[in-house]
């Protein structure tokens, strides 16, 4: 009999491979998987793979927990460290940019809160999060699923970037100017202003 975590493991690399491959597709042009733009039928085929990436995940990282045998304190430590404020940061970027436009649809460009110092804070976070996941985990199952959604986190930009430059044109691209993918020195500048800034407001 196959083991029921091999059967959640599986599907979670089906899962995760479907939607990555959209995602690969999109920014090479090929289609218009991602950003999905409005509630049509892959708004909800998109949405229902992620969710099915998202519950082969817990049922692994549960049934196949230690698997690798690291669970020292430290590491448990570290893991918990990543993930709770790094999840809780990506959904505070999240309320930042908006509910449809985390979805993939429509709305506005938004280039403050969290997006003054990243155009895609959400999956920057996500991306640490998910490492947070891995560790907590100690499963070989569950850091392959893993990789598979910080392949996600990194990709997806650049499946969305055409899309957004069509949408806002000029205002994205002078957005794009100044703030990075991801995170970089501008960022850094941008966070120390924004603390020194806020320092003579209090004096």
């Amino acid at each position: 009999m196959v083991a029921i975590e091999l059967v959640a493991f599986g599907g979670g690399v089906v899962f995760g491979l479907a939607n990555l491959l959209g995602y690969v597709a999109s920014a090479l042009g090929r289609t218009e998987y991602w950003p999905l733009g409005e509630r049509d039928l892959w708004y909800y085929v998109h949405w229902s793979i992620s969710m099915g990436l998202n519950v082969c995940l817990l049922a692994v990282a549960y049934l196949d927990w230690n698997s690798l045998g690291l669970t020292q304190p430290r590491t448990l430590a570290v893991g918990a460290v990543l993930f709770v404020p790094s999840y809780a940061a990506a959904l505070w970027a999240g309320s930042d940019l908006g509910s449809d436009e985390t979805m993939g649809l429509e709305g506005e460009l938004q280039t403050g809160g969290w997006y003054r110092y990243s155009r895609n804070p959400q999956y920057v976070w996500y991306l640490v999060a998910t490492v947070g996941v891995a560790l907590l985990s100690a499963s070989w199952m569950a850091t392959v699923l893993c990789a598979l959604y910080a392949t996600w986190w990194l990709v997806m930009p650049f499946a969305e970037e055409p899309w957004l430059r069509e949408q806002y044109g000029e205002a994205y691209e002078q957005y794009a100017d100044r703030v990075p993918r991801f995170v970089g020195s501008e960022t850094v500048r941008a966070l120390w202003h924004g603390v020194t800034d806020r320092a003579v407001r209090e004096v």
